[in-house]
This record gives C-alpha cells, sequence and structure tokens, in this order.
C-alpha cells in the first residue's frame, strides 16, 4: 500500500462515518431543544428536554406504544428464529431436489411486494376476530424466508458425522436440533436476532392495517400520529424519535461483532 493510500483510506473512512453519526447525533440534540433552535439549525444541546418530555407526555401514552413495540417485537424474534431455523435445518440436512424446488419456490415469493397481501390478511384477521392483538402483528412474520435461507447456508458447515453420531446413541431429530445445533449456530442466531428485531421494531405497514385502537398503538404509529398535526412541536416529535431509536441502537451497539461473524459465515458458505 502506497504512503497516499495509507492517508486517504482512513480519512474517506473518518468522513465517511461522520456521515453517517451525523443525523443520528443532530437527532439527539434537537431533542434537547425548542423547535425554534431546531429551526434555526442549532447543533448544541439544549435546555428545553424536560418541557419536550412534558409535552410527549401530554400528547401520547408512549409508554403504552413502547410496551406494544417491544413485546410484539420480542415474541416475533422469539418465535421466527425458532420456526426459521428449524426450517433451515430441516432443508439442509433432509436435503433432497424436491427440498430444493421448494427452497427456490420460497425465494421467489421475496418477489411478491408486502402490499399485495394486506388486503387477504386483513380480511382473514378481521374474519378471526384478532385486530388490535399481538397475534395479528405476530403470525404473518414468523417465518421468514429470509432467516430460512440464512440458517439453511449456516447448517451447511454443521458436520454431518456429529449428527450420525448423534442418531448413533439414540438422540431424536430435535435432540439434535436444540443440543446442538443451536449451540453450535450461535452467531447465526444473534444476527437473524438482531436483523429480525430490527424489522419488527420498525414495522409500520402491518401494524397500521391491524392495530386500529390507541390501546394496541405501536412506537412506528405513535410517530406518524404525532407529526400528523397542523403545527409540528419538532422537539417533542424528535424526542419520541430519539427514544424509538434507543432499543435498536442498542442492541445493535452490543451485538455488532456477532451479527457481522453471523452473516459473513453464513455468506462464505
Amino acid at each position: 500500500m502506497t504512503k497516499c493510500k495509507k492517508v486517504l483510506l482512513p480519512l474517506i473512512m473518518l468522513l465517511t462515518s461522520l456521515l453517517f453519526i451525523f443525523p443520528i447525533f443532530w437527532m439527539f440534540v434537537s431533542a434537547t431543544n425548542d423547535t425554534a433552535g431546531i429551526v434555526m439549525g442549532k447543533l448544541t444541546f439544549g435546555t428545553a428536554l424536560p418541557t419536550n418530555f412534558e409535552n410527549l407526555m401530554k400528547a401520547k401514552n408512549i409508554w403504552t406504544a413502547m410496551f406494544n413495540s417491544l413485546r410484539n417485537a420480542a415474541l416475533q424474534t422469539v418465535l421466527s428464529l425458532f420456526i426459521s431455523s428449524l426450517a433451515g435445518y430441516g432443508f439442509e440436512v433432509f436435503h433432497d431436489r424436491h427440498k430444493d424446488a421448494l427452497m427456490n419456490v420460497l425465494l421467489l415469493s421475496m418477489l411478491i411486494p408486502q402490499i399485495t397481501t394486506a388486503i387477504p390478511l386483513f380480511k382473514m384477521f378481521s374474519s378471526w376476530g384478532l385486530l388490535n392483538t399481538w397475534i395479528a402483528f405476530v403470525l404473518p412474520g414468523i417465518a421468514s424466508v429470509f432467516l430460512i435461507m440464512l440458517f439453511r447456508q449456516s447448517a451447511r458447515s454443521f458436520p454431518g458425522e456429529v449428527i450420525q453420531a448423534a442418531r448413533v446413541d439414540g438422540l431424536g431429530e430435535f435432540g439434535i436440533f436444540i443440543r446442538m445445533f443451536v449451540p453450535i449456530m450461535a452467531p447465526t442466531y444473534v444476527a437473524a436476532l438482531t436483523i429480525t428485531f430490527m424489522n419488527a421494531w420498525n414495522s409500520y405497514l402491518w401494524p397500521s392495517i391491524v392495530m386500529l385502537s390507541n390501546e394496541s398503538t405501536t412506537m412506528p404509529l405513535l410517530l406518524a400520529n404525532l407529526m400528523s398535526g397542523y403545527t409540528q412541536d419538532y422537539g417533542m416529535i424528535l424526542l419520541a424519535v430519539a427514544i424509538c431509536t434507543l432499543p435498536t441502537l442498542l442492541i445493535f451497539a452490543f451485538l455488532q461483532k456477532s451479527f457481522a461473524s453471523g452473516i459473513t459465515g453464513a455468506v462464505k458458505m
């Protein structure tokens, strides 16, 4: 590497990092300022945080929305990880050409836009009386084709000798999956957890269709409602955005190393 590249590469990386970090920094700074300061482009922390928080509490029940989002995202993450990893394990361990054909069909289904299935899904859940429930939020997303493909790719590195030895010792297939596959594939599970939780937490289209009451609202819906008035309190709105961002920001910050190893491990196989 030439001396010029040694200087330019860190500089480019620094500028790129600042470009991505600045909107997050601006969001947290603006949450402490009032609307006038935000409109003027103030980039220093202010003293309006208590006022913004008080206005937010008066405007919306943010704790109910936060609880709903956490519950729905956690349930969808746990169920999706279990079902998708079990399917990915089955597709690879019990591999044959028929399962390859089925996997191709599943992959093709990823090309179908979500909005095209919204109306039939809404009519289905409405006829079952499940509107405004966590079941309506969670059920359509518990089988993710992307996660099935991710776990299937990861399962290719799972040693077949271990499976055969476990079968000889009398361990059933579900026991092999729980006691051997899950611990070995921990990085893949972390990557899948991060992706699934972030998608569930940020989900807006489907909850806006099936979550019709104030008691079932989620954080993305609450933010949309805050921005629908004739006058905008930008300090209050950006404080709500900052609160909504914190869970996914913390999860990714703590799990980023395992996330990277889980994704790259699946891609290399």
